[in-house]
């Protein structure tokens, strides 16, 4: 049964539980055989919560469109209160920190049946492209355990991938749902800005840079899990705009005619790897044979002419340095003591050191910066393009070892810009994008693309993300790592 289990999406298998041809604990236990088999090889999985899971299970579980499906939390944003939650930090891990309250995320989760067993390893606060923490060692990925599967959400993005649960939280600041999902073979939407809340302890996390949901298998998983869990919540400093219909309505819509632009130049200084042009270029094919119009135009044309584009990479990482900063002097307030270097990793710090130093004036000037932007891709979409295609990253996963955070002058964060180079722009700008796995490179490598969508506009990715997986589908496509 596990092993069929490990093929199924999430809907398959809450539709098992619904009909009655098999329980909540019984997917359970079978995903914690399927943790045992394959976790040691991929370290996905850090936090065993078996015994709360099993209690969970054979209780009164919330009656939601995942009744009694196993699912796993990303060891960072999302987290119920009274488990751990160290964030890649060994000085969280030492101190035995565990989150203070349930998130109003964790809560929808519960509410839509999702038993959660486990949390999965992320980087030291979710920095980096790649999840090899000093306090838990590198998670690896399924495809290749050379490789990395990922950052920030790499631990999710290996168990999914490796068939232990069919979905699992992630969250994105700079492409930390989009990179993992790409490198893993999975699909990834990242949603508009504050379409999920991040509360009550998160506002806007890093100025809106951040948003929550999952990687997946299937399309379906995806939009089901969003209708579950999207809309404010209390003291939400702004929200997105509702959706026009439930995002499960667009999965069997089968309308063409969007227009759809591609740019498969990278907005910061990296030249894109072959794989991830041929990616972008099968996957146009594909669209337009689904009666969509395909152009060569992207916000680049808007540019005056000899113009370069917009590299965001100084203005990211005023605000990323600025996130990290802030961050660790909450850490300090909770710990009791004011964090030094020799509590986090090297990158962490340096980070930290330019978040201070960095005045509030160049934080806003980057800022109304970002806020230009954005306004030039929306003048773009709105002069008549419903979609963007690009390369979700510009390079195949990685090889361990090579974003090393103990670099010095920031080496760990600009190695990372070949992960990011077309995913951090979107966070800057709020727009929902989606990664889904098309490609495969020749020595078999999991390739994905990227389309974007106007503000608010999850339903038109949806729509046309569902359209591909029905034209060219992936769920038969598993790695040599596999508990299957």
């Amino acid at each position: 049964m596990s092993d069929d289990l490990a093929r199924m999406d999430a809907t398959a298998q809450a539709e098992l539980v619904q009909s009655g041809e098999a329980s909540a604990a019984e997917l359970l236990d079978a995903a914690l055989a399927r943790a045992e088999k394959v976790n040691p090889e991929i370290n996905a999985i850090i936090h065993d919560l078996s015994d709360e899971a099993r209690e969970a299970a054979a209780g009164d579980v919330p009656d939601g469109p995942f009744k009694g499906v196993p699912f796993l939390l990303k060891d960072l944003g999302a987290a119920f209160a009274g488990q751990p939650l160290h964030m890649g930090m060994k000085v969280l891990k030492e101190a035995g920190f565990r989150a203070p309250v349930d998130t109003y995320l964790a809560q929808r989760f519960r509410g839509a049946g999702l038993i959660t067993f486990g949390k999965t390893n992320t980087p030291e606060l979710g920095i980096v492209a790649t999840t090899e923490p000093d306090a838990y060692g590198a998670s690896r990925n399924p495809w290749d355990t050379d490789r990395t599967p990922g950052g920030s959400s790499g631990g999710s993005g290996a168990a999914v991938a490796a068939g232990i649960v069919p979905m699992a939280h992630a969250n994105d600041g700079g492409g930390s749902i989009r990179i993992p999902a790409s490198n893993c073979g999975l699909v990834g939407l990242k949603p508009t800005r504050q379409r999920i809340s991040e509360g009550p302890v998160v506002g806007d996390n890093m100025g809106g840079m951040t948003v929550e949901l999952c990687v997946s298998r299937s399309v379906r998983d995806t939009a089901r899990l969003l209708d579950a869990v999207e809309g404010a919540a209390p003291g939400d400093p702004y929200v997105a705009p509702p959706p026009l219909r439930p995002y499960v309505e667009e999965l069997n819509d089968e309308s063409g005619g969007l227009r759809i632009g591609i740019m498969d130049r990278a907005p910061v200084e990296f030249e894109v790897e072959q794989p991830c042009i041929d990616a972008v270029r099968n996957a146009a094919k594909l669209v337009e044979s689904l009666g969509h119009d395909v152009e060569e135009s992207s916000f680049l044309d808007l540019l005056p002419e000899g113009a370069d584009g917009p590299d965001i990479g100084d203005t990211f990482l005023t605000r990323w340095a600025a996130g990290q900063a802030a961050t660790l002097t909450q850490l300090g307030v909770l710990l009791g003591r004011e964090l030094t270097a020799d509590d986090v990793e090297p990158l962490t710090w340096q980070m930290a050191e330019i978040g201070h130093a960095r005045t509030g004036g160049r934080y806003l000037l980057d800022v109304t910066l970002h806020q230009g932007l954005s306004r030039m891709i929306a003048m773009w979409f709105e002069s008549g393009y419903d979609l963007l295609l690009t390369p979700t990253m510009a390079e195949v996963p990685p090889r361990i070892g090579e974003i090393d955070t103990s670099q010095p002058d920031l080496g760990g964060y600009t190695r990372c810009l070949g992960s990011g180079a077309f995913t951090a722009l979107f966070n800057v700008t709020g727009q929902p994008a989606i990664s889904l796995p098309l490609h495969w490179s020749e020595d078999g490598l999991p390739v994905g693309v990227q389309l974007v969508a106007p503000f608010g506009r999850e339903d038109l990715l949806i729509r046309i993300a569902a359209q591909i997986e029905r034209a060219a589908p992936w769920a038969d496509r598993t790695p040599p790592v596999f508990a299957g």
